[in-house]
């Protein structure tokens, strides 16, 4: 036989649930949505709209929905690190043993469940089960995580635990670059050419060539 797993799509309807077509006028252009939200986006909101198989409702709005409520959230998160540790002048050779919080330990608890979770997912052709989680990490990671360690980044003082909230935050970051690299594939590169190719220059020169994260 020629394959061993498909995934069947199901039909894509406009965002009254109607069938798309020419006659009724309500066909979306995909690289009008692409030129708007980018591609990233638009892979995104089909991953995560609704099962493979079942049909799903789009518009450029939802896929609007999508940069609002997650691309952005994430994206605002890297940007207040990459901010900070460059004030600081921060580096991954510096995250040697640190004084873990227990703020800490629970989201890197909660990032080592995540990647059994996505890696067990896509070894089943889970698609929902590869990318809703991943969400739902970068809501904690934002609204829980961050928002309680902002004063541990804004000490002047350089102490062992801003290096330890330095530290789990680019652990955070790094690994999500490689779990979004098979479905935001841009995003996932640009993530890993900042946080990992520009300090380590013997890394693999694409997130798309380096392996899998492995869960503890």
């Amino acid at each position: 036989h020629c394959f061993e797993n498909v995934i069947c799509l199901g039909l894509i309807l406009d965002k009254d649930g109607y069938k798309m077509s020419k006659s009724r006028g309500n066909v979306v252009e995909p690289w009008d949505v692409i030129n708007q939200h980018g591609a990233d986006a638009l892979r995104w909101y089909l991953y995560t709209a609704s099962p493979p198989g079942q049909e799903r409702r789009f518009s450029e709005d939802l896929v609007g929905e999508v940069v609002r409520n997650f691309t952005l959230t994430l994206w605002n998160t890297y940007a207040f690190f990459v901010t900070y540790a460059n004030l600081d002048q921060w580096t991954p050779s510096q995250a040697d043993k640190p004084a873990y919080s227990d703020l800490d330990r629970w989201l890197l608890s909660s990032l080592h469940s995540l990647i059994q979770e996505v890696t067990e997912a896509y070894e089943n052709y889970n698609v929902l089960g590869a990318t809703r989680p991943i969400e739902k990490f970068v809501d904690q990671l934002s609204n829980w995580y961050l928002r309680r360690s902002r004063r541990r980044f804004w000490k002047t003082e350089s102490d062992s635990d801003k290096a330890a909230a330095y530290a789990t935050l680019y652990e955070a970051l790094k690994t999500l670059a490689f779990l979004l690299a098979p479905t935001m594939p841009f995003l996932a590169e640009a993530f890993y050419r900042n946080l990992v190719l520009s300090v380590d220059p013997d890394a693999p020169q694409s997130v798309h060539l380096a392996d899998w994260p492995e869960f503890d």
